[in-house]
Order: structure tokens, then sequence, then C-alpha cells
């Protein structure tokens, strides 16, 4: 069975070129543009792994993060973020964060990191 996905970035550049990627591997249910949204879209989606930006508008990435986890602790999240953001990525990481890739997205980068924290290849 395909999990499912959704893409969490405030940039629609972003979730487009992160959803065209992992839509490879994964059943993409949703998107969201926002943190306040992502809970909303995770609530009516209830997906199995979500990207997630950190710095967004109306609640941040780490914030949604913590939420989303306290809700359901077996999902996957792997952050997505810019290069500068250490002490933020650290900070997720505390939160909960399964992995992370930095923007902008590289495929391969972003295929490792879930074969990384996935129990399976994410490529077959």
């Amino acid at each position: 069975m395909t999990q499912r996905a959704i893409v969490v970035d405030d940039s629609s550049f972003q979730r487009n070129i992160v959803s065209n990627t992992i839509g490879n591997w994964f059943d993409v249910v949703g998107t969201a543009e926002n943190g306040k949204e992502a809970i909303e879209v995770f609530e009516a989606k209830r997906p199995d792994v979500i990207t997630m930006d950190i710095m967004m508008p109306k609640l941040n990435g780490i914030e949604s993060l913590r939420r989303i986890k306290s809700r359901s602790p077996e999902t996957t999240i792997v952050m997505v973020t810019s290069v500068s953001q250490n002490e933020k990525m650290r900070e997720a990481a505390r939160a909960g964060a399964d992995g992370y890739v930095t923007k902008p997205v590289d495929t391969e980068a972003l295929r490792e990191e879930f074969d990384d924290v996935l129990d399976f290849p994410v490529t077959r």
C-alpha cells in the first residue's frame, strides 16, 4: 500500500517542487501553506508522511510539528529548511522531527532522507 503524504510550505513554488518529487514515492493527498493549515489538512487526511517548512506565517513549522506529533507520534515528519536555520533545525529535532533536508530541495537528498527515516526504501 502506498503511503499518504502532505507537503507544507508557504512558498507555492516549493510546494510544487516537493509535491512533484515525493509524488514518485508517495500518494500526495494534500498541501498546506502555513502551520495552522497544516494541522487542519493533517486532521482531514491523516497522512503517513509530512514534509514541513520551518518558517511560515500563522503558525511556524516547529509548533505545527509539536502539535501533530502529540496527536500522531508515528507520523513521519521531514523538515525542509534553508541552510541558515541551524538553531531552528536543532529545535525541530528536539520537538520530534524525524529528519530534515535543506533548500533548495535536492531530489536525491530528499530520497536519501526518507530512506533513512522510514523502515523501507522509498524507491523500489
